[in-house]
């Protein structure tokens, strides 16, 4: 049996003025950079005719209100605990991000923001699926400093986790499945995947690399919930991240499905 165990496992990677910085933080912006750098490139080398400037400000504010839309998700369904600690909601810097709120609050800011400076949505939310999911991966490993997104007790592969992080219930467990490292890697191909396959369609649309993105991710997360320990709400019994990654397959596939039936009217958002 393999575990992953760091002799002194910590969340501080160091302290600045006497302000400590978070390994969990570290991983966040090293994903951005990796993932914007990434969306770049590809905007560079496959869409020559876009402004690549604009790439910047539609990124930012994607990754502004994404962030912000993360973390009001994560509350609204830790709610029991932030309406008695209303303080701690903006304690962004110990972790409680919700990648799905973030992909929702993203888009929805980029389809605005798009709109104000007419701009094609679909084009650019290729472009920011290729970045996003690599971020993704990268920031993964912040769940790994903070002892988080572990799943059930380690059968082959095992994540120590400390006693204060432990589930109610399985205080007495030390190793637990590297749910997130699961996801990291699972992440990763899926850049693969859009990069070398999908990207490469003949009569690819545009919108057809973001809803590709939706469709694997979401099948990911879906079936990864069932090895979590730490879903925050579950509606009788099912995890609302698995209803969300049913809302969001249904939905992106409904578009590809509508793309391909009248690829002769690509449509325009």
């Amino acid at each position: 049996m393999a575990y992953i165990h760091f002799a002194s496992p910590t969340d501080v990677a160091f302290y600045l003025f006497n302000i400590p910085v978070y390994f969990y933080g570290i991983c966040l912006a090293i994903g951005i950079l990796f993932g914007f750098y990434f969306s770049y490139s590809i905007m560079q080398k496959y869409y020559k005719n876009l402004d690549k400037e604009t790439l910047y400000d539609v990124f930012l504010v994607c990754l502004i209100f994404g962030f912000l839309s993360a973390r009001l998700y994560y509350c609204l369904l830790s709610s029991e605990y932030y309406v008695n600690n209303l303080s701690d909601i903006l304690n962004f810097r110990q972790g409680g991000l919700s990648i799905q709120g973030g992909i929702i609050g993203g888009f929805l800011s980029g389809i605005i923001y798009a709109k104000i400076k007419k701009l094609s949505v679909l084009v650019y939310a290729d472009i920011i699926s290729y970045g996003l999911v690599i971020a993704q991966s990268i920031g993964r490993w912040g769940n790994f400093f903070n002892s988080e997104a572990y799943g059930l007790p380690a059968k082959y592969i095992g994540v120590f986790i400390p006693t204060a992080n432990r589930i109610k219930g399985f205080e007495n467990i030390e190793y637990f499945q590297p749910t997130f490292l699961y996801e990291s890697i699972l992440d990763f191909c899926i850049f693969l995947i859009l990069f070398f396959v999908i990207r490469k369609i003949n009569n690819r649309f545009d919108g057809l690399i973001f809803a590709s993105y939706i469709i694997l991710y979401s099948s990911i997360r879906f079936f990864m919930e069932f090895l979590r320990l730490d879903s925050v709400y579950n509606i009788f019994g099912i995890h609302i991240a698995q209803i969300v990654c049913i809302i969001m397959i249904i939905c992106a596939a409904s578009f590809i499905i509508y793309c391909y039936k009248y690829k002769n009217s690509n449509i325009e958002i």
